[in-house]
């Protein structure tokens, strides 16, 4: 009977996690100048880089959200938390970026320049991989 509750448990855990990580990447979209789906449909690789490595961030923070939480609600809550986190530190980031570096994260994304992309998708692994370490 456990066999049977643990791949069940898996099921559930997993979906919610795939939900709540669709959910969150659409609403990281909204903070893009661009439309993200459009752009990697155009074939934009340094917005699709940037999209993948949010995911794989996202995915980290979700996975160390369920390792550590006693129940479900518990790991989804964490991940968005982390996930309102890590939005607030890249804007900042970006600001900065932008002011002192004359340095537009999202514009050169825009544009396809890979190195950007790459960049803006570091800053989203670093700091998942930051906050998962509070956990």
């Amino acid at each position: 009977m456990h066999f049977l509750e643990t791949m069940k448990a898996m099921l559930v855990w997993t979906g919610a996690g795939a939900i709540l990580l669709f959910v969150l990447m659409y609403v990281d979209s909204l903070f893009t100048k661009y439309k993200d789906f459009a752009e990697v449909k155009a074939g934009n690789m340094a917005v699709t880089v940037r999209m993948i490595m949010k995911l794989i961030a996202q995915g980290y923070i979700l996975s160390g959200s369920i390792a550590t939480a006693n129940n479900l609600l518990e790991a989804l809550v964490y991940s968005v938390i982390a996930f309102i986190i890590l939005l607030v530190l890249e804007v900042i980031v970006r600001l900065l970026l932008r002011y002192w570096a004359q340095f537009d994260l999202d514009k050169g994304t825009q544009e396809g320049k890979i190195g950007f992309g790459l960049f803006s998708g570091a800053l989203h692994l670093v700091g998942a991989l930051i906050i998962t370490a509070c956990f």
